[in-house]
C-alpha cells in the first residue's frame, strides 16, 4: 500500500507505549489534504470558517409549542438501519440521530461539519477523515466517539441493502485518533464519496451492545420498538405502536449552539398520528387535530377547500417551488417478468396512456408530463445528444436503442378521441412486431398461448382514478387489466420478493447524482430485496453510463453523463412516464411563524426553520 498517498496508514493498527498506554501516529498529509470545515461537490463552499449562522434562518426564533403531523399506513420498527428490508420505520425517527455533516439548503451541493468539526480529504479522493467535536454526546451523557462511527457504518453496510449499495466503494472505516476516524475507497477518483460518508446517521454503539430492561441483548439487525438512544435535537417521548409517534426536544441538546443549528429544531414537541386513508387524515386536519398538511392530490387542491377556517383566515394555503430535486414518476415494469422484456411491449403501454385525457378530467389540467428521468433540472436530456454526451454515447452506440442518436424522446399525445384511436393503432402495432396477436379479443403471446393479463399494485387509493381510465385503453388492445389496492404492509412485502406486474414509483434525483444512481438503475441493486431498483434494470449501457457520473472529474462530465443514461433510460421504456407539479402545495392552521427568507434548496424547511408563534396562537383563539 501507497502510504505516501494514505499516510493515515502507515502505522498497522494502534502503537503501544512502554507504560502500556495506546498512542496514534500523527499522520503523514497526502498532496492536496487538509483540514476543512465542510465539503463542497462542485464550487466552493458559500459561508467562511467561523460564520455565525445560516443566511435563511431567525436565530433570535423562539421555542417552545408542538406541531402535530400525520402520516400514512403504520410502523414497527425504530431501528433505521433494517429500514427497507424489515418492518415499517416510524415517521420521524432521523430526529433522533446526528450526521457527520449537514446539508446546507441554500447551497446546490454543500455540507458543513455537525458531529465533526473538519473533514480532510486529498486531491485525489482516496480517503476522507472526519475530527469530532469535543462536546458531540449522545442523550446519555456518554461521548459521541470514532468507535461509534465505525460501527455505524459497517452496521449500516451489513444491514441494510439500499446503504450497502451506497458505501460499496468505501472499503472500511477505522478510528486514526482519539477523535478522528477515517474511511478508505477502494480507488481514488470519487469525488461524492466524502460527502456521501458525511450522511452517515451515527449510532451509539454501548447502547446497541448493551442488553434492554427485559435482560435481552439487543440486535441492530433486527426491527425494535424500543426507543434507541440519539444525539440529536429530539428524542422519542411517547408512542402508539403503529398509531402515533411523539417527538421532543432535548433542551440540553450538545449542538444547539452550533452555527449550524441556530434558529432550527423550535418546537418542543412533534407529534405524528398515522392515518390509513389521506382522505381521513384530511379530515382531521380540518377539524383542528392537525396542525400541518401537504396535499398530493390536485384534484382534491382545487375542489377540496371550500371550510370555514380557510375562508377566515384561520387555515393558510401556500404553495412551495421545488428546486432542489428532479422527479421521475410512473407505471414502473417488472421487467423480471418475461412479459415485459421487450421494449416494443413496454413502449406500447405508453402508447395506450391518455395523459391529457386524466390531466383534464382529473387534475384539472394541473400537471405537465414527465418526459425525463431529471425532470426540472438542468440534467434532464433535449434534442439530439451533442458534444460530450453524444461522446459518451458513441461508445455505447451497440449497446443502446438507435433513437438514442436519431430522434429526440418524447411521450406520445392524445387528448381527444381520434389521437388518441391513432395512438392505439400504433400501440398494437409495437405489439405486433413484438409478436403478440389477438384471438378472441383476447391479445396473446404465440410462443405460450398465454393471454396477456397485467396488475396494477397500488396501496395509495388515490392512483386508482387515473388507472381506471389507462385501464381501459389496455383493454381495447385485448390486454385483461386487475388493479389491486392493498394495505401499505402487504405492498411493501410484495415489493421486497419483487411481487408484482406494474406498480406506482417515483425517484428523486438530486442537482448532484452519483453513487445512489447503482441502486435506481445498477444491474447489481436488480435483484437485491430493499433495492429502488423495482423496475429490474439490467443494462451494460445503463451501468457504464452510471460508473462516468460516480466518477465525474467537473460539473461538466457529470451533466453530460447524467444526460446520456437519461436518454439512455427513456429508450428502453422502462416506464410509463405519468405526471409532475414543479411546486409542493400545503395547508397550515395560522400558529406558525418562519424566516424571510426562505432556502432556495429547502422547498418549504417545514418544522426545522419554523417556530411556533404566540400572537396567532392567540388570535386563532
Amino acid at each position: 500500500m501507497n502510504t505516501t498517498r494514505r499516510g493515515f496508514l502507515h502505522c498497522a493498527g494502534f502503537c503501544l507505549l512502554a507504560r502500556g498506554g495506546l498512542f496514534f501516529p500523527s499522520p503523514v498529509w497526502a498532496a492536496g489534504e487538509r483540514w476543512r470545515q465542510g465539503v463542497s461537490l462542485f464550487g466552493t463552499l458559500k459561508y467562511p470558517p467561523g460564520f455565525t449562522v445560516f443566511d435563511y434562518v431567525d436565530a433570535t426564533a423562539p421555542t417552545g409549542g408542538a406541531v402535530r403531523q400525520s402520516a400514512l399506513g403504520t410502523y414497527d420498527n425504530f431501528n433505521m438501519v433494517v429500514a427497507g428490508l424489515k418492518g415499517n420505520l416510524g415517521a420521524g425517527i432521523d430526529l433522533i440521530y446526528d450526521t457527520l455533516l449537514l446539508p446546507s439548503l441554500d447551497e446546490a451541493s454543500s455540507a458543513y461539519g455537525l458531529l465533526v468539526e473538519e473533514v480532510a480529504y486529498p486531491d485525489d479522493f482516496s480517503f476522507v477523515r472526519y475530527r469530532l467535536r469535543t462536546g458531540a454526546r449522545w442523550h446519555d451523557g456518554a461521548p459521541v466517539t470514532p468507535e461509534d462511527v465505525v460501527f455505524s457504518f459497517n452496521a449500516f453496510k451489513k444491514n441494510s441493502p439500499q446503504l450497502s449499495s451506497y458505501y460499496r466503494h468505501v472499503s472500511k472505516a477505522e478510528a486514526t485518533a482519539k477523535r478522528e476516524v477515517t474511511f478508505v475507497f477502494e480507488s481514488p477518483g470519487k469525488r461524492e464519496l466524502p460527502q456521501i460518508v458525511g450522511e452517515l446517521k451515527v449510532l451509539p454503539r454501548h447502547w446497541w451492545q448493551a442488553k434492554e430492561q427485559s435482560g435481552a441483548a439487543r440486535d441492530v439487525g433486527a426491527t425494535t420498538l424500543e426507543p434507541p438512544l440519539g444525539s440529536g435535537p429530539y428524542r422519542i417521548k411517547s408512542f402508539v405502536p403503529g398509531r402515533s409517534i411523539v417527538y421532543e426536544r432535548v433542551k440540553d441538546y450538545w449542538g444547539k449552539e452550533l452555527n449550524i443549528r441556530r434558529g432550527c429544531n423550535n418546537f418542543d414537541e412533534l407529534r405524528f398520528d398515522y392515518f390509513r386513508d389521506p382522505a381521513v387524515a384530511f379530515e382531521a386536519f380540518k377539524a383542528g387535530y392537525l396542525d400541518w398538511h401537504e396535499e398530493y392530490s390536485a384534484k382534491h387542491w382545487v375542489t377540496g377547500y371550500d371550510f370555514p377556517a380557510l375562508t377566515e383566515g384561520r387555515v393558510v394555503r401556500e404553495e412551495f417551488p421545488i428546486r432542489n430535486v428532479g422527479v421521475m414518476q410512473g407505471f414502473a415494469f417488472n421487467t423480471r417478468r418475461d412479459k415485459f422484456k421487450d421494449a416494443r411491449v413496454r413502449r406500447a403501454f405508453n402508447f395506450a396512456f391518455d395523459f391529457e385525457t386524466i390531466n383534464k378530467e382529473i387534475f384539472f389540467g394541473q400537471y405537465q408530463r414527465i418526459s425525463s428521468y431529471f425532470q426540472g433540472t438542468e440534467l434532464a436530456s433535449s434534442g439530439l445528444p451533442q458534444g460530450k454526451e453524444l461522446a459518451l454515447l458513441e461508445m455505447l452506440r451497440e449497446q443502446v436503442p438507435a433513437e438514442v442518436f436519431t430522434t429526440a424522446y418524447s411521450n406520445p399525445v392524445a387528448g381527444s378521441m381520434h389521437a388518441a384511436r391513432k395512438n392505439l393503432l400504433h400501440a398494437m402495432k409495437l405489439l405486433n412486431d413484438a409478436g403478440y396477436v389477438v384471438h378472441d379479443m383476447q391479445l396473446m403471446d404465440p410462443a405460450t398461448r398465454e393471454p396477456m393479463e397485467v396488475e396494477f399494485l397500488i396501496a395509495n387509493p388515490g392512483f386508482e382514478p387515473p388507472i381506471l381510465i389507462y385501464k381501459a385503453s389496455l383493454e381495447r388492445l385485448g390486454i385483461a387489466v386487475t388493479v389491486r389496492l392493498v394495505d401499505p404492509v402487504q405492498y411493501a412485502n410484495r415489493l421486497r420478493g419483487w411481487d408484482f406486474d406494474i406498480i406506482v414509483d417515483f425517484w428523486t434525483e438530486t442537482l448532484t447524482p452519483g453513487n445512489e444512481q447503482r441502486d435506481y438503475w445498477g444491474s447489481r441493486a436488480a435483484d437485491r430485496p430493499g433495492s429502488r431498483n423495482t423496475a429490474g434494470i439490467k443494462n451494460p449501457a445503463v451501468d457504464a453510463l452510471i460508473d462516468r457520473i460516480v466518477m465525474a472529474a467537473d460539473r461538466a462530465e457529470l451533466t453530460a453523463a447524467t444526460q446520456a443514461l437519461d436518454r439512455v433510460l427513456l429508450w428502453n421504456h422502462y416506464v410509463v412516464p405519468q405526471w409532475s407539479y414543479d411546486k409542493l402545495r400545503t395547508a397550515r392552521w395560522d400558529k406558525f411563524g418562519r424566516p424571510e427568507l426562505m432556502p432556495k434548496y429547502g422547498i418549504s424547511a417545514f418544522p426545522t426553520i419554523w417556530w411556533w408563534d404566540a400572537r396567532r396562537v392567540a388570535k386563532l383563539g
